[in-house]
């Protein structure tokens, strides 16, 4: 997989096919390859004319792993991203990212709106007003000597999900120790780029994807049917919603 530099950090990526850039930007704990190619996003997007990048996050996937909470963050995500456009000589692109990554691309929205055509939020509805919920939980979590020793429910499934991954957990709980960036609602209302917010009807940890798309001015809501916040990434519905949305964007 090849790597670009950003700010000393060695982080891997994914770049595939020929038309409009689209940069995806996966969740917490995910990696490209889980959040992206497995689902068939790439597949997808490349049929649609699309070419398709994708980065791993740090501390993720076989991007650098950190283990300071001061090296993670929302914002130094989001400036990862700007930097990967940057090595690609990308001037603008679509973005699509999903539960942390949605954050890092309302951040992207509001502070490099110039590099966007349009944000596509996935997963994420007004908790993205708020940090990480059972934050704390997660991180000790991930961590514990066994997934036994987890009672909450929350930090059990990332504990979970990382050892099915084959994620570095302590990287990730370094990541999770971290305060989110939290973004200013007031902000959010300056956001001029066409935006689709996409939630899984049963996704109980995104927070209110109505209450989130009020706060963008023009904001799309797509609500996809039945699926919780892990279910709805691959989801056809979500896929089919995406397509339309980049069709019509400006």
């Amino acid at each position: 997989m090849p790597t670009f530099d950003s700010d000393g950090l060695t982080l891997a990526y994914r770049d595939e096919g020929d038309g409009d850039p689209i940069l995806l930007i996966h969740g917490f704990a995910s990696n490209l390859d889980v959040n992206w190619v497995g689902p068939g996003w790439f597949d997808v997007l490349q049929a649609d004319g699309r070419r398709v990048v994708a980065i791993d996050n740090r501390g993720h996937g076989a991007s650098e792993k950190l283990y300071d909470p001061a090296f993670y963050g929302s914002d130094l995500m989001a400036r990862d991203a700007v930097r990967l456009l940057d090595h690609l000589n990308i001037a603008r692109a679509d973005v699509m990212g999903y539960s942390m990554g949605a954050r890092v691309a309302a951040l992207l929205a509001i502070e490099s709106r110039g590099r966007l055509r349009s944000a596509i939020l996935g997963g994420m509805g007004d908790g993205l007003l708020r940090g990480a919920p059972s934050a704390d939980d997660i991180a000790e979590g991930l961590v514990a000597d066994s997934v036994d020793d987890i009672a909450n429910p929350t930090a059990k499934m990332f504990r979970r999900f990382a050892e099915a991954t084959g994620a570095d957990r302590r990287a990730l709980s370094a990541c999770m120790r971290m305060q989110r960036t939290l973004v200013d609602p007031e902000k959010l209302g300056t956001i001029t780029t066409p935006t689709l917010v996409a939630v899984g009807t049963e996704d109980e940890v995104a927070g209110d994807p109505q209450a989130l798309a009020d706060l963008i001015p023009g904001a799309e809501l797509l609500l996809i049917p039945r699926r919780d916040h892990n279910r709805a990434v691959g989801d056809k519905v979500y896929k089919a919603g995406v397509l339309s949305f980049l069709e019509r964007r400006p």
